[in-house]
């Protein structure tokens, strides 16, 4: 058996590719998005982590405690400190750095990967002993040397089109300044490889941007040979002011970062895993189909085996042990596939080439698994109801035909629990339509439902398939003989014709209600900002960590048709469950700028000590206007009660609450400083205006000037970006569904080539045979459409409650265009899979395809 086994496998060559095609398809989509979630998140990591490898011990300025004088503390970390350190036992070499943030305009003006502000590094060239710094190695002029003289990266350098010799426009945290590029260097800093800048300073520099002048914000320490690092901190401690500075090991950092790190990083993998799970489904039913369909065709050589003696268990085990054998081939060249598709995706999902950090392959051990639990788990199993169906058939019966009937039984029970999942999924759903938020609770719950959903329509695609079918027939029964005879073909076995539509089916439903909800959202967004802005122009920083300097704020009230400027300091707001965006305005002009719907209270009622707060967070902190709300503002300080003196509609402009501007700045990240400025102008938005408003900023790259229309779409971006990443990843598996549909076509016509042959032998020419299997595919890609859209619209519905409590603004919005797009683009993907196998039928000879056995 083994023996007759292996030959059967390689004696139907075709048969072997098509299989070993569907598996590997099924094993590439699931291995290569889980590697792709694994090499995102890592990345992620990467660039938001810094390399603590070889530091065995840092030295950094000691924060004041509670009760320390007013005043910053004396800087201790200077060069004195530095060779003091060196001289303590253990310490191999002392490293002292001076680190920052800055960002830099491109070649073009244009900022250079300014929204990654936690990897737009800076620092100083600390050259050592022999003249040079180790950590950054110049590849290609010198280092700079004095103040208006910079480094970058090759990877910046190559990012922004910047050479040496050129003058480079770059900020830091307020002013916007030029320097000349007189060196390339080098770097193994994964925040910087990952996608991340990097730009050096002359220590002077350095030390006067980002500390104070002779002094550095950290000096790294390296271990001797045989020096352990907690032995080291001990002895480094020691020789340190307790009150200003402390000696952290390498370790110890490395740990607390991680724990940040994987807390920043963690939503990274939750998408790519929703459609791992979506692909293992498709895959799983490309296989299922697939093998169903190899071992039914088999029916007489299964037969043929058990008249000559073989017993049911060696017919069983024969075709488990194929379908081994293939899975398990089929799931090493499926994993390969799989790699190139997690290397293609972020160019697919990044068009900018900043969209996402970069980074190698990940290839751990859950891929690995997940291809081999795919590849060979799934197409065993896959292969053993089949067997077993046909280890029970006798072998007259099977000799009489190749293809039994479904017995009645199943159906009804496979209907009666089809009905049974689209109640519960149903229900499920629809009691969803009162929540009032989007909490991880409803988001679980609506997932939960809309899977039952889904179960419930692939379990009643058999059942739907006949009605729906005969219905499209009219249509397709106009062409004449070959239009009734592919109605007929997908009539003739529902199960089959239901399994693949399937794939179609999940496909188009997941776009359809994503894009559904996605253009709902985007326009409810798009209302919400319009509604809450009455400014023509904001300028903003990027962050809440650097300000607006106050003479760009000057020019930009100065600015030649610019009527009124009003700023806004922005903060944080720690509640204790969470961080919220808070925004410090002038209560007697708030009104000007921003178009605040109050449900109590009003903005005139802001004073120190009382805040407004949008609806949201009012409701889930479960205060009303004239309560307390215990809150800290800013990084740090503790935590005060604050009266409540007013709740707003939730409006993007005004963030999460509100306060007086000078409450905010005394605590915000910047003391004093300031993150937007709202503009009324004299005519509407220009490109004449936009221009003068970026001059009087000087082209600062940490700084936005955007008019209504940008900032509305920005507000809408969040989304679109998600839906972009979404349609990316399902269009994989739109492809899939089509190669779905060429496997099952190619096989059902490898099936039916006696069949063919008869048509040809009647009269049916060539092309008359490839209109009906065309056709054919087209019916059973439009039933799997129609389910798809269904399923999807309904789940749009549903779900869309939840967008329904967190924005007022929302109502569901079809978008036509885009629905309309799917549905031809699954009828194209149905009608372009049939093309190979409708060529094959038509190359058969009407005498060899009747003399086929």
């Amino acid at each position: 058996m083994l023996r007759t086994t292996l030959r059967n496998l390689l004696a139907h060559k075709a048969r072997l590719v098509m299989t070993v095609l569907a598996v590997c398809l099924g094993v590439a989509f699931v291995s290569g998005t889980l590697v792709f979630a694994d090499t995102t998140a890592a990345a992620h990591r990467a660039a938001s982590s810094k390399d603590f490898a070889g530091i065995a011990v840092t030295v950094t300025q000691k924060a004041p405690g509670p009760g320390a004088q007013d005043g910053p503390p004396a800087d201790v970390l200077d060069d004195a400190l530095a060779v003091k350190l060196a001289r303590v036992p253990g310490v191999a070499a002392v490293r002292p750095s001076v680190d920052g943030r800055a960002t830099l305009n491109a070649a073009d003006g244009t900022p250079l990967r300014a929204d990654r502000a936690w990897s737009n590094l800076a620092g100083a060239y600390v050259p050592g002993e022999d003249g040079e710094d180790s950590r950054h190695p110049l590849a290609e002029g010198r280092a700079p040397a004095r103040a208006g003289e910079i480094a970058v990266d090759t990877g910046t350098a190559g990012a922004g089109g910047l050479h040496v010799g050129d003058t480079v426009t770059l900020a830091t945290d307020g002013p916007v300044m030029t320097a000349r590029l007189v060196g390339l260097v080098t770097t193994d800093d994964t925040r910087v490889t990952a996608g991340g800048t990097l730009v050096l300073f002359d220590k002077a520099t350095a030390q006067k941007l980002f500390s104070t002048p002779g002094h550095y914000t950290g000096i790294d320490l390296s271990a001797a040979p045989g020096t352990g690092a907690y032995e080291l901190a001990d002895r480094v401690r020691a020789v340190l002011p307790a009150d200003r500075a402390e000696a952290t090991t390498g370790q110890a950092q490395a740990a607390q970062q991680a724990t940040v790190v994987d807390t920043l990083t963690r939503g990274y993998e939750k998408i790519p895993m929703v459609f791992a799970g979506v692909s293992l489904f498709i895959g799983s039913f490309l296989i299922v189909n697939t093998f169903t369909m190899a071992v039914a065709r088999r029916s007489r050589e299964t037969a043929l085996l058990r008249a000559i003696g073989a017993t049911r268990r060696q017919v069983s085990r024969s075709v488990l042990l194929e379908a081994f054998v293939v899975g398990l081939a089929a799931s090493a060249l499926g994993f390969l596939l799989g790699l190139g598709i997690a290397a293609a995706l972020p160019h697919f999902l990044g068009s900018d080439g900043s969209a996402l950090p970069t980074g190698p392959l990940e290839i751990g051990p859950r891929p690995v698994a997940a291809a081999l639990a795919v590849g060979v788990g799934v197409t065993v199993l896959a292969a053993w109801l089949p067997s077993r169906r046909a280890a029970r058939t006798a072998p007259v019966e099977a000799m009489r035909t190749a293809e039994q009937p479904p017995a009645d039984r199943r159906f009804r029970l496979r209907g009666a629990v089809g009905l049974g999942l689209l109640a519960l999924g149903v229900t499920w759903l629809v009691s969803l339509s009162g929540a009032k938020d989007a909490s991880e609770e409803n988001l679980q719950n609506a997932m939960a439902g809309c899977g039952l959903l889904v179960a419930a329509l692939i379990a009643l695609a058999p059942l739907l398939a006949p009605p729906v079918i005969r219905l499209a027939g009219r249509l397709t029964g106009r062409l004449g003989v070959t239009g009734r005879l592919a109605r007929e073909n997908a009539l003739r076995d529902p199960r089959r014709t239901a399994a693949t539509a399937a794939t179609l089916l999940l496909s188009t439903g997941l776009v359809t209600g994503l894009a559904v909800i996605g253009d709902s959202t985007g326009q409810a967004l798009d209302r919400q900002a319009a509604a809450g802005l009455a400014a023509d122009y904001v300028v903003s920083t990027r962050s809440t960590m650097t300000g607006i300097d106050p003479g760009a704020v000057r020019r930009l009230a100065g600015t030649d048709g610019v009527r009124t400027a009003t700023v806004i300091t922005d903060s944080t707001l720690f509640t204790g469950a969470g961080v919220r965006e808070i925004s410090g305005v002038d209560p007697a002009t708030v009104r000007d700028t921003m178009k605040l719907d109050f449900l109590s209270g009003s903005a005139e009622d802001l004073a120190p000590g009382r805040l407004a707060l949008s609806s949201t967070l009012a409701r889930e902190q479960g205060v009303t206007t004239g309560g307390l709300l215990n809150v800290r503002l800013g990084r740090e300080g503790e935590f005060t009660r604050y009266e409540i003196a007013g709740v707003y509609k939730d409006n993007p402009v005004a963030r999460d609450a509100l306060g007086t501007r000078a409450e905010v700045a005394r605590n915000s990240f910047l003391p004093g400083s300031v993150q937007r400025v709202l503009l009324r102008t004299d005519d509407t938005a220009s490109e004449a205006l936009e221009t003068r408003l970026r001059t009087a900023v000087g082209d600062n790259p940490l700084l936005k000037v955007q008019d209504r229309d940008q900032l509305v779409r920005e507000a809408a971006g969040t989304v679109g970006d998600l839906l972009d990443v979404m349609y990316g990843m399902l269009g994989i598996g739109v492809v899939i569904s089509g190669l779905g549909i060429v496997n099952t076509l190619a096989m059902s016509v490898a099936e039916r080539t006696r069949e063919i042959g008869a048509l040809r032998a009647l009269g049916m020419d060539r092309s008359g045979v490839r209109r009906m299997i065309r056709l054919e595919a087209l019916t059973v890609a439009g039933f799997g459409t129609l389910l798809g859209l269904a399923g999807g619209l309904f789940g749009a519905w549903a779900v869309g409650s939840l967008a329904n409590g967190a924005i007022d603004q929302y109502t569901l919005a079809l978008p036509w265009s885009t629905l309309l797009l799917v549905c031809l683009l699954s009828l194209t993907v149905g009608t372009l899979a049939a093309a190979v196998p409708a060529r094959r039928a038509a190359s058969l000879g009407p005498l060899e395809a009747v003399a086929d056995v």
